[in-house]
C-alpha cells in the first residue's frame, strides 16, 4: 500500500494510506552537560529506507556523520496505523542524510545519563516530545498492550529488528511470542469505529521485547 503525504492548510503534514509501510529509525544521541538528547529521525515521507543503504549503515558511521556519541539504528519498521497527521515540533522540516537515506525529525527526548535513552529498555515507558494524531480506520485490526496499572499502550508500527521474518500477519498471535513482564497482557481486537490516538507535545511510548512500538492510549 502506498503512502500519500500532503500538507494542510495549518501547515500539518499528512501522511495517508499507511498500514504496513515500511519505513526506518535512526535515533542519535547527543550530550551536553549532564543532559542526554535522542534526536528521532525516520524516513516517511522521503523513501522506503533501502535496504542495501540500510544494511551497511553502522552506529559508528552515524556518529561520525552527526556528530553524536551513540545512535540506535532501529528498523526496518512498518507502520500499523492507517494515517497520521504531524504538527508543531514533530513538522520542523530538518532532514538529515546517514548513509546516503535522508531522513526527517520527527521528535526529540531529553534523559540523564543514569536514566538511558529511548528504547533501551522493554516495556518501560518513554517520554517523546511530539505532535502527532494517529488514526485507526474502523475495520481494521489494532495490536494492544496492557500494563500491569491499567494503562493501554496500541501499536504503532512493528519491526524486522529482533525478529527479521516478521510481518503483520503474525501480529493477531503475538503475544505467543512475547516475554511479558508479569502482570502485563497483550490482546487484538477490530475496530468498530474510527479511533484517533492524539498527542499534543507529550507521548509515552514503549517497546516490546521484539522492538515493536506502542502508545499509550488517551
Amino acid at each position: 500500500m502506498s503512502e500519500q503525504n500532503e500538507t494542510s492548510e495549518s501547515g500539518s503534514s499528512v501522511s495517508q494510506e499507511l498500514r504496513n509501510v515500511r519505513y526506518c529509525e535512526i535515533i542519535p544521541v547527543t550530550r551536553e552537560g549532564r543532559m542526554l538528547t535522542s534526536w528521532v529521525y525516520n524516513t516517511l515521507g522521503l523513501n522506503d529506507c533501502p535496504a542495501a543503504e540500510w544494511g551497511a549503515l553502522t552506529e559508528d558511521e552515524v556518529n561520525e556523520e552527526y556528530g553524536s556519541i551513540a545512535a540506535k539504528l532501529n528498523g526496518p519498521r512498518y507502520w500499523v496505523i492507517d494515517q497520521l497527521i504531524a504538527s508543531g515540533s514533530t513538522t520542523t522540516g530538518q532532514t538529515f542524510t546517514f548513509g546516503g537515506i535522508e531522513m526527517a525529525l520527527r521528535a526529540t527526548l531529553e534523559t540523564k545519563p543514569r536514566e538511558g535513552t529511548v528504547g533501551e529498555e522493554f516495556y518501560v515507558p518513554n517520554e517523546v516530545q511530539r505532535d502527532t494524531v494517529y488514526k485507526y480506520n474502523a475495520g481494521q485490526p489494532v495490536y494492544e498492550l496492557t500494563s500491569p496499572e491499567g494503562d493501554v499502550y496500541i501499536m504503532q508500527s512493528y519491526a524486522q529488528v529482533k525478529d527479521k521474518n516478521l510481518t503483520i500477519d503474525d501480529l493477531a498471535s503475538l503475544g505467543s511470542k512475547l516475554s511479558l513482564p508479569e502482570g502485563w497482557t497483550y490482546a487484538t481486537r477490530t475496530l468498530t469505529e474510527d479511533y484517533e490516538l492524539v498527542t499534543e507535545g507529550l507521548a509515552y511510548v514503549i517497546n516490546d521485547d521484539l522492538y515493536n512500538s506502542y502508545q499509550r492510549r488517551t
